[in-house]
């Protein structure tokens, strides 16, 4: 993975424009693989796109719930699994909830989330060295990994400054 962007923006970015090349992206995705990226499946990604940060399911609802009628919550799940199935979301499985992704990697790229403690922000690096060491070592014991998910808590760069 390409490290374009910085890991954590700058707080005052602009994140309109930000938002608007994560829709770009995956609306090139959606289109390359023949996917339909319906209203509901970008409504809840631009809800996602709302922060840096990771949203809870009932989040994403709640977020929606501000501009259109409440959606069922099969329906945000059902949004949520075809958008980490093509990789333009991520489950952060610590904190239970979901991450927009606009990271230009497939699907099976090994990635490592910086969750900062301090303001809730959380950055995406890539992680394959770290994942195959891990794998290796599992390998070795007899076990048969499938999916390694490397979450680490510490605090931004943004937040080391202002404290």
């Amino acid at each position: 993975m390409k490290q374009a962007k910085p890991v954590f923006p700058e707080p005052n970015h602009d994140h309109g424009r930000c938002a608007e090349d994560a829709f770009t992206h995956a609306e090139k995705i959606c289109t390359g693989r023949g996917q339909k990226f319906t209203p509901i499946r970008r409504q809840v990604l631009g809800a996602l796109l709302s922060s840096h940060r990771p949203l809870g399911a009932y989040e994403v609802i709640d977020e929606l719930a501000k501009t259109m009628p409440r959606p069922a919550p099969i329906t945000v799940y059902r949004a949520l699994d075809f958008l980490m199935d093509n990789g333009l979301v991520h489950r952060i499985e610590s904190r239970n909830a979901f991450l927009a992704c606009a990271h230009n990697h497939d699907e099976t790229a090994v990635v490592a989330f910086l969750i900062c403690e301090t303001c809730g922000s959380v950055g995406e690096i890539p992680a394959a060295p770290l994942a195959q060491s891990f794998n290796e070592a599992a390998r070795g014991t007899g076990f048969a990994p499938k999916l390694s998910v490397v979450e680490i808590t510490g605090t931004c760069a943004h937040c080391q400054r202002t404290a």
